[in-house]
């Protein structure tokens, strides 16, 4: 029990950025909290936050054992609910926010069936590629292709991603192969744009992440019109499983540079703001989307 209490306090100091806010919300005294931090730190025998009199900063060990006690907080409120909620019912309208292209794809042909089995919830579905204020914007619960780095939200991972390097066998007969990362520089890569400036390819290059600014004669921001183009054979694309899978189970399209690509940088997450009581008709859609996800032969072979 001291254990959870001290993992708890742990996650509800970084949220609210003091050690008295803490304090105050549980009602009890400052040095009470320090001491389970004391006590937590010493126990792990690592560094977790960087403390002084006017403000808090997270170590990199810190940073990382913050997600993984979000994730079991948040997995051991949704337990709890669902054992006292079992009767209960889902209600009220949820604010889904997904990046546009997976949205289209992976989101919105579900939605049907989750209001189908939750007869008293609404939605609206908001697609967008930016990054939204889930706060600031009231929105319930957020798809997000990335690592989280706001440590004041919870992710869920929904399901694994990896992003590919892939072109038209069309245009391998008429450009070759790239064998190597180096080989890139020859070839019309095109790459998603935003603001004159172009998102860089990230690979795994021994035993290290490496993100090369590749060059081509065509960009844009929007990730539909590279994948048009990838198949049109006009180029190579840098994109993610989840978009081109059935391309390349179909043999439209021809993965290349496999043993450089980097996992788990574009995992799919599903993101909300930290809160004790969850509503349950968020829990009821993230359940349904990592139920629908982990189903077998949902997600194509790539």
């Amino acid at each position: 029990m001291a254990q959870f209490k001290q993992i708890s306090t742990f996650v509800e100091v970084v949220a609210r950025g003091s050690l008295s806010a803490a304090a105050r919300a549980e009602g009890i005294a400052p040095a009470v909290i320090g001491r389970r931090l004391d006590a937590l730190e010493q126990r792990l025998g690592v560094k977790l936050l960087q403390r002084t009199t006017r403000k808090l900063a997270l170590t990199d060990e810190g940073a990382a054992f913050l997600e993984d006690c979000q994730r079991i907080l948040a997995d051991l409120e949704s337990a709890e609910a669902a054992a006292a909620e079992r009767s209960a019912r889902a209600t009220g309208h949820l604010l889904i926010s997904a990046p546009a292209g997976f949205g289209r794809r992976h989101v919105a042909p579900l939605i049907p069936s989750f209001v189908a089995e939750h007869r008293d919830v609404t939605v609206t579905l908001n697609l967008n590629d930016r990054v939204v204020d889930l706060i600031g914007e009231g929105v319930d619960v957020a798809i997000r292709i990335a690592t989280l780095e706001d440590s004041n939200l919870v992710s869920l991972k929904l399901a694994d991603n990896r992003r590919v390097v892939v072109g038209a066998p069309a245009y391998f007969q008429r450009h070759g192969v790239p064998k190597t990362l180096d080989d890139l520089t020859r070839h019309n890569c095109m790459a998603i744009s935003s603001a004159g400036s172009q998102r860089g390819w990230t690979f795994r290059d021994g035993s290290k992440n490496v993100t090369l600014r590749v060059t081509g004669k065509m960009s844009c921001n929007d990730g539909a019109v590279l994948h048009d183009w990838v198949l049109a054979g006009k180029g190579l694309g840098w994109r993610s499983l989840w978009e081109v899978g059935a391309d390349i189970d179909a043999g439209r399209l021809v993965t290349v540079l496999d043993d450089y690509t980097a996992p788990g940088n574009d995992d799919i997450y599903a993101v909300f703001a930290q809160r004790r009581h969850l509503p349950l008709r968020i829990r009821a859609f993230v359940d349904f989307l990592r139920r629908t996800y982990s189903q077998p032969g949902y997600w194509p072979k790539g």
